[in-house]
């Protein structure tokens, strides 16, 4: 990893001026090529997770794609994910964490009620962790993410290609806009979550996921609004440039 990880910050900014001139889906390809298939798609199978799951399955049907299991996620979202593994076909690969939700609860309580740091030790304890497992054991070089830059603020500034967790990390639609993605789902009659027709616009834990209500800006339904991020998207290593 040190061999890559260097000639990755020696060429971080050709690769990412090479792959802002790309498409999505050529975006996908260069990344499979260039790290001999060694990768894996991370999905929240969210409201519009269902556009990456479509675009990087149209290059490679059985690329792992892993779902970190909190085991508080929404019924809806269950249901959501065996139907499009049905329909998709997907190599789905379930990563939980090491406690049960009534064994995390009976150690820590509910964390997520106890402000910011409740909130990331509890993101840490449940999704990093069999995050950064999920990619040890399938040796995986680079990973796919479907965040995009008109997200959040938090996102602004992401560009296709970074490091994340001694890893290749790409964001092959980054720069779409939710008009684009909404015109992709209508025009290959994709299968919508179906919270998204409830107002939700981000999906994540049942207790720290709500509705798009006025006033509000998307990133403030999550969390209560006191921060955005899980956690698997923040880094305390995550190099984007020189």
């Amino acid at each position: 990893m040190k061999a890559m990880k260097k000639e990755f910050f020696d060429s971080l900014q050709e690769y990412n001026r090479l792959l802002e001139k790309k498409d999505a889906l050529e975006r996908i390809s260069w990344a499979l090529d260039f790290f001999e298939r060694k990768v894996i798609l991370s999905s929240s199978f969210g409201a519009q997770s269902v556009v990456t799951l479509k675009l990087v399955l149209s290059v490679w049907p059985e690329i792992p794609v892993v779902v970190i299991d909190t085991g508080y996620l929404f019924p809806e979202t269950y249901r959501y994910i065996d139907r499009l593994v049905e329909e998709l076909k997907i190599n789905l690969k379930v990563y939980r964490p090491a406690l049960s939700p009534a064994w995390f609860e009976a150690r820590y309580g509910k964390l997520w009620e106890q402000g910011k740091e409740g909130i990331e030790k509890y993101n840490q304890i449940m999704k990093v962790e069999p995050m950064i497992r999920s990619l040890e054991e399938l040796e995986a070089r680079c990973w796919i993410s479907g965040l995009r830059r008109e997200q959040a603020s938090t996102r602004r500034n992401i560009l296709i290609l970074t490091w994340h967790w001694d890893r290749a990390k790409l964001h092959p639609i980054a720069d779409w806009t939710t008009e684009r993605i909404n015109e992709f789902i209508y025009k290959n009659k994709l299968p919508m979550h179906p919270l998204a027709f409830e107002g939700y616009v981000s999906i994540g834990d049942i207790h720290t996921t709500s509705k798009l209500e006025a006033g509000m800006l998307p990133e403030q339904t999550r969390f209560f609004g006191i921060k955005r991020e899980c956690g698997l998207h923040e880094a305390k290593e995550t190099f984007q440039g020189r």
